[in-house]
């Protein structure tokens, strides 16, 4: 029996080899030619591309932001200013996982949930993709040196020294100068695309005051720099840079010694003060009390601070002088008496006889006299220089009843009543100068008699605002001139121009007369005087001036007022308009003391007035001195400065609508 052998047949295993060979080969060369290929594709075709990707992976072109323009008074005393601040910053682009970046930041520096929140919101607000996003202000020492030697840990976070706004005399200016704050989705929104460039890097804007106005001369022009980084993202070094523009540095009419003057006297109470050049319309002071700290905002207001002044019922975040609506009170008669005289309803020498009160033909209602209840009668024979001095309502019912309100409205809106000012920050409010269209557009009612007569001394539907208490008492004092009135003085050294929205041509004759009556009326001895206790005592010039008290609630026909019978927020209204000097007025001042009536004379605001007249005119500036007898101390209160917090973002600031006043009981239910 034969076994069968099998032999190695090696003519096929070398065609089997030699295909495989030629396999590997093929495959081999289709590979190679794809590689040279691609490689051809990256270094020939797709050069610039992929060098340019190279390049960005490389090289960053962040921004840097402007330093903001510097605030000062007239004399030169900084009243906004940058302080530097080191601020904690991510990157969020470079950040390989945010949340764990977050939990070992909260391990080396405090980060409350109000920062966490803050920083969520900025995230979804982010303009550039590398701009840094703050999670902390004003980093100490210790926790700056906890965060640099954790470096290595921390994937795109930096520590910037940056310049963060500040205001050292915090509540003084606050409704003038303003604040800036955080950049909201809101800005945002209403932001071109140019604008977008210009606050590349830039996290605060103007939200009010003249930060507001002027933010795009306070702001600057933004800068660049390309940073070479390393595979971390970590800043290597600065290839190229574009300096940024600064701001361009303002300078305001206001005088700090002023300022702090006029909010010092009116420390506790609620109120407004403006005082104007009577010859250029340059507001020297303009105080709305009670303020807040502007500091508060820069960074973001907490939601409790925020709340806190919200809610508060003094208001404090109401700009008075400019959206403060009152009565005009008494304060209105020097202008119903030259009306009178300019459109020949009354002259120098007419007199009426005044037996306490005024009543309309056919009506049994009596419009009564301050005098009445205080002291049982009138005034008696009254023309019109005793009936300014003596501020007899009688006389002005009487004038403004014949007179009409197609007269008075467009002869006040002249003098700046019932109309917006002009004043060079947001959010003034008009006031109500009425007339027969406006009334028949807010109440759907015809015009009264009764109208014209609660007119006449400043009640009924008047409502006006400080500002435009003081543009009023500038153009009579500049004898028909009335000037827009302005804040800022300078725009980098340059300086602003008065503007003359207006003059009114008035006889010689009739300024004098009305002026006399305003003179007399500190001076003179009348009943009204002693209203204007410590205004002219021992001043080395004259002053013209006139008060006012303005009703808050009606009192029925036979009824007295009593102050210690009624809430804080139902008393009187207290106001003061004047000039100085009489014979050649430089500053004219209005003042509004809010439910704050002048039974005692530290409630009045004569003496208030007169220490601004002696600051303005003398340089002499007083703190809180004794309520009898003009004080002697002369040292100036010196300014507290504001500890700044911060977090919370505040709502952006809206104009509400105009409310019109609400008629006195001394409105006739008759048409006209």
């Amino acid at each position: 029996m034969f076994e069968s052998h099998h032999f190695k047949d090696h003519q096929r295993e070398a065609r089997i080899f030699k295909f495989r060979l030629g396999v590997m080969v093929a495959v081999m060369a289709i590979l190679f030619c794809v590689l040279i290929y691609r490689y051809y594709s990256l270094q020939v075709i797709n050069y610039l591309e992929y060098a340019t990707q190279s390049e960005h992976n490389r090289v960053h072109v962040e921004p840097i932001p402007p330093t903001r323009g510097i605030i000062y008074d007239r004399n030169g005393e900084v009243l906004a200013d940058n302080r530097a601040s080191f601020t904690l910053s991510l990157v969020v682009n470079k950040t390989m996982d945010l949340d764990a970046t977050l939990s070992v930041l909260r391990t080396l520096v405090e980060i409350t949930p109000a920062d966490l929140e803050k920083f969520y919101k900025l995230k979804k607000q982010q303009i550039h993709p590398l701009e840094p996003i703050p999670l902390r202000y004003r980093l100490t020492e210790d926790e700056i040196a906890r965060l640099a030697v954790n470096e290595y840990r921390l994937e795109g976070v930096q520590v910037d020294a940056e310049l963060v706004r500040y205001y050292p005399y915090g509540d003084a200016f606050a409704h003038t100068i303003g604040y800036v704050s955080r950049i909201s989705e809101s800005d945002l929104e209403k932001f071109t695309e140019e604008q977008v460039r210009l606050y590349s890097g830039t996290h605060s804007i103007g939200k009010s005051g003249i930060e507001a106005s002027y933010e795009s001369e306070l702001l600057g022009q933004v800068g660049s720099k390309n940073v070479e980084t390393n595979a971390r993202g970590r800043e290597i070094r600065v290839l190229d840079r574009i300096d940024p523009t600064p701001g361009k540095n303002v300078t305001l009419n206001l005088d700090l010694k002023m300022q702090q003057q006029a909010e010092t006297t009116l420390k506790g109470r609620r109120g407004s003060v403006v005082a104007i050049e009577v010859k250029t319309g340059a507001v020297v002071t303009a105080v709305s009390n009670p303020g807040f700290d502007p500091n508060l905002f820069v960074t973001g207001i907490s939601f409790a601070d925020y709340k806190a002044l919200n809610e508060s019922p003094e208001t404090p975040l109401i700009n008075r002088f400019i959206q403060g609506q009152f009565p005009s009170g008494s304060t209105i008669k020097p202008l119903m008496g030259l009306m009178g005289l300019h459109l020949g309803f009354t002259d120098v020498n007419r007199t009426i006889s005044d037996p306490g009160y005024f009543t309309l033909a056919g009506s049994s209602h009596r419009y009564r006299d301050w005098t009445l209840a205080s002291l049982g009668g009138g005034h008696g024979s009254v023309n019109l220089k005793k009936a300014i001095s003596e501020s007899c309502d009688t006389y002005f019912y009487e004038l403004a009843w014949r007179m009409g309100v197609d007269n008075i409205h467009p002869f006040g809106n002249r003098f700046g009543l019932g109309i917006r000012t002009g004043i060079d920050i947001p959010n003034e409010r008009i006031g109500v100068w009425p007339s027969r269209a406006w009334k028949r557009a807010k109440t759907k009612q015809p015009w009264y008699p009764g109208d014209n007569v609660s007119i006449g001394i400043g009640q009924g539907y008047v409502s006006v605002t400080p500002l435009q208490l003081g543009v009023m008492v500038a153009t009579m004092a500049s004898r028909g001139d009335r000037y827009r009135p302005r804040l800022v003085k300078a725009i980098d050294g340059v300086e602003t121009k008065p503007i003359l929205e207006d003059h009114i041509e008035i006889k010689k004759e009739y300024w004098d007369a009305v002026f006399e009556g305003m003179e007399d009326a500190v001076y003179g001895g009348g009943l009204a005087t002693f209203r204007q206790y410590h205004l002219g005592m021992g001043a080395d010039y004259r002053i013209a001036a006139k008060s006012g008290t303005a009703q808050v609630v009606n009192i029925a026909q036979d009824a007295k007022y009593t102050k210690g019978a009624l809430k804080v927020n139902q008393r009187d209204h207290v106001l003061f308009v004047g000039f100085a000097p009489a014979d050649d007025p430089k500053l004219a001042i209005a003042i509004i003391l809010e439910n704050d009536d002048h039974l005692k004379s530290s409630e009045n605001p004569s003496l208030l007035a007169r220490r601004l007249f002696d600051g303005y005119l003398r340089g002499i500036f007083v703190g809180d001195g004794p309520v009898h007898g003009f004080p002697e101390d002369k040292t100036a209160v010196a300014p507290v400065a504001p500890v700044p917090t911060e977090t919370y973002e505040a709502p952006d600031e809206t104009d509400d609508d105009q409310k019109p006043a609400a008629p006195s009981a001394d409105t006739e239910p008759k048409p006209e």
